[in-house]
């Protein structure tokens, strides 16, 4: 015998064939690869074969395949679910749970097909899985199997899905209830500046994704309730078809039909029940993980191992019973031993932990030489301070998005892009001899301002003036005097509905301390902010102010003139206007006043724009000929000697008639300008301001052509 040639014992592969182009069992595998990549057509062929298993009949080998992907998919979902830190990392549930259970449903209807139409062979006839699971679970008395069985499908139906249902309706209902309040709370953190455009859409993405997922999951948790059903129908099927089609078709005696088709129809029931239980298990622990954050295990460890005096209580009552005559005492004294070890155990590390805490405070107090500061520096005088009281530090070091610190930043960024005045730094430090809940804002040493809080809780005020509907404690609101309530952070949802105005405690302190510096910015606008303001102009306007300082006015009369506007709160951002103003005003007189005067007529625009009122007017009051003539006439001096020399009852009685005017216009709900002829207008706002700092007082040369005004009274 001769050896046959080697080229007759195969083919060659092709050039190129190699690792990337293997093939097994006539299908390529790159092929499958490259498929699978695609997990868009991967998970379309999917839905497609769970469709296709309705129709066509599944041999017994890949039902048990089928059933062993079933059950893994239930757990791989049970153990996402476990190990995620917030629902929507999982927001794909619902849908996942719809292609589950459709799975399940599929593989009921192979496995009934089976079963009915081989049922007569033996417990063989749908598979390994479901006849292990059969024998496994019944031992042998199926009587037994439908027992579980049923139990099974109770806890599934009755106690786990309802109340999952239960939960996710409640909380899409509650989470489309709060959805108007969320938004407006994005809203005004982003005109507050404490938040930008771009984050404020992402917590509006959020919210309308946490919205949506609940309500999906509202739907999806009727899936699982369906799925049981149809599982107790097929189940009643099955037995009862397999034993007449068995009886009356195949031949077969009656016990051994009913003993056949129940270990089949039982073992399908459970192989298909368990996987749902576990989906279910998974669907209930996602929808009441909606409060607590980090996994499971972290949440739940970290929140029932938190209270070691519980852990002991229940160490106590189960060495307690392990000495009741009659009752087992092993169990009970191993848990309580165990109990006890554990509430040992943690209260032990807490007191470690603070010991730790303890000595690092120390060793960081003694590694820090205590510096004797040098005299010099108590000479200086802080242009603003805060001081707190020692139970509002938590204000500042809170880890919480809206900290007093940052809200301080966003005022002095606000204040910059209104009027134009760069805010002079705020110095913040605890006082001891303050209340705990009290806090003092000082403008140059000087107390302008205190008030009390309560951390916490939240300070409601009724913008119609009306009586506030709300458990708490009644004050006054510290910034306006308006009458307030603080109430619990659960109330905010409910205060926001009844439109009452809602803030916390760092608002509190930020909106009195905008009211002072706006009351004070005159005087905070120093000689060195004044060079700052005028260097940080742009290139082109430095042209101008090199030709109007020095030699036309001093960086000393340019700081009175803006201080001087920024006493009545007018805006000094448009400050190359301003220079053009002083320019212009340096060529007729070098009195401060006078300059000031014109330069208001030059923003004219401006000042016109800030006193319109809601309905697109200015509201006016008008000074009478023979007042404007009293105050004319009282005017002595000139220049910068120029002062009012009135008669205290001249001066009474023009106070006494301005109160009553303005006071019935703000009845009427106006808030009017008193409107004057330019050369008493300084005049008249210096008493004015005494008594109603908050009115306007403005010149006719200030009413720009193009604005609307409407005459309300006559003083």
């Amino acid at each position: 015998m001769t050896d046959a040639p080697a080229s007759n014992m195969g083919t060659p592969p092709a050039p190129g064939a190699g690792a990337g182009t293997a093939a097994f069992g006539g299908f390529d595998l790159a092929g499958i690869g490259q498929l699978l990549r695609r997990s868009d057509i991967a998970l379309a062929l999917g839905v497609v074969a769970i469709l296709a298993v309705l129709i066509l009949p599944l041999p017994t080998w890949m039902l048990d395949i089928s059933l062993a992907l079933s059950i893994t998919i239930s757990v791989l979902v049970l153990m996402v679910v476990l190990f995620i830190q917030k629902p929507l990392d999982f927001s794909s549930f619902p849908t996942v749970l719809l292609i589950t259970t459709m799975l399940r449903l599929a593989l009921n209807l192979a496995s009934t097909r089976l079963i009915l139409s081989h049922g007569h062979e033996g417990t063989a006839a749908a598979g390994r899985v479901i006849e292990a699971f059969g024998h496994f679970v019944m031992g042998g008395n199926f009587v037994i199997g439908i027992i579980v069985f049923g139990i099974l499908v109770i806890v599934n139906f009755v106690v786990i899905t309802k109340g999952s249902g239960r939960i996710a309706e409640v909380s899409a209902r509650f989470s489309l209830d709060a959805m108007p309040g969320k938004q407006m709370a994005i809203d005004a953190d982003l005109s507050a500046g404490l938040i930008n455009e771009t984050e404020a859409r992402q917590r509006r993405r959020a919210l309308e994704d946490e919205s949506t997922f609940f309500g999906s999951m509202d739907g999806a948790s009727k899936f699982v309730r369906g799925d049981a059903i149809a599982g107790l129908l097929i189940v009643f099927i099955n037995i009862i078809g397999g034993i007449l089609i068995g009886v009356a078709q195949k031949g077969i005696g009656f016990a051994q039909a009913t003993h056949t088709y129940t270990v089949l129809t039982v073992g399908d029931g459970l192989v298909t029940q368990i996987p749902a239980l576990i989906v279910s298990t998974a669907a209930g622990m996602l929808v009441t993980k909606a409060g607590a954050s980090g996994s499971t295990d972290k949440a739940l460890l970290a929140q029932l191992g938190a209270y070691p005096k519980a852990l002991g209580l229940v160490a106590f009552l189960m060495l307690t019973l392990a000495v009741v005559p009659g009752v087992p005492a092993v169990p009970f004294l191993l848990l309580g031993g165990t109990s006890g070890y554990i509430a040992w155990y943690l209260t032990r590390q807490e007191k470690r932990a603070e010991d730790e805490r303890a000595a690092q405070a120390i060793a960081e107090a003694a590694a820090v030489p205590v510096a004797e500061q040098p005299i010099s520096q108590s000479l200086q005088i802080d242009t603003v301070r805060l001081e707190l009281g020692y139970g509002l530090l938590s204000l500042i070091n809170t880890d919480k998005e809206r900290r007093l610190t940052d809200q301080i930043k966003a005022l002095r960024r606000q204040l910059a892009g209104e009027m134009g005045f760069v805010m002079p730094a705020v110095r913040i430090q605890d006082n001891l001899q303050l209340p705990a809940n009290g806090y003092v804002i000082r403008v140059k040493e000087i107390e302008s301002g205190r008030g009390e809080l309560r951390p916490g809780m939240l300070l409601v005020m009724d913008p119609r003036g009306q009586m506030i509907d709300l458990p708490g404690e009644q004050t006054t609101e510290p910034t306006f005097g308006l009458p307030a309530m603080w109430v619990g952070e659960g109330l905010r949802e409910e205060a926001m509905f009844r439109g009452y105005t809602v803030v916390d405690p760092a608002t509190v302190i930020t909106t009195h301390l905008t009211e002072i510096v706006k009351d004070n910015m005159s005087e905070m606008l120093s000689y060195s902010e004044t060079q700052k303001l005028l260097n940080e102009l742009d290139k082109d306007h430095q042209k101008l102010v090199g030709d109007v300082i020095p030699t036309q006015i001093t960086i000393g009369g340019v700081q009175r003139v803006l201080q001087s506007l920024l006493s009545e709160r007018i805006s000094i951002r448009d400050l190359p206007t301003i220079l053009e103003g002083v320019s212009e005003a340096c060529a007729v007189t070098r009195n401060i006043a006078a300059i000031t005067e014109h330069v208001r007529t030059r923003l004219a625009r401006q000042i016109s724009d800030a006193a319109v009122g809601r309905d697109g007017y200015i509201p006016l009051i008008t000074l009478s000929p023979e007042w404007e003539q009293a105050f004319a006439e009282s005017i002595t001096g000139a220049g910068d000697d120029r002062q009012l020399q009135m008669a205290p009852s001249k001066l009474q009685k023009f106070i006494t008639t301005m109160r009553q005017v303005f006071e019935r216009q703000a009845m009427l709900g106006e808030m009017p300008v008193l409107l004057t002829s330019p050369g008493v207008r300084p005049y008249v706002r210096s008493i004015v301001e005494r008594f109603r700092p908050a009115t306007v007082v403005m010149s006719q040369n200030e009413i720009h052509p193009k604005a609307k005004i409407k005459t309300l009274a006559q003083v």
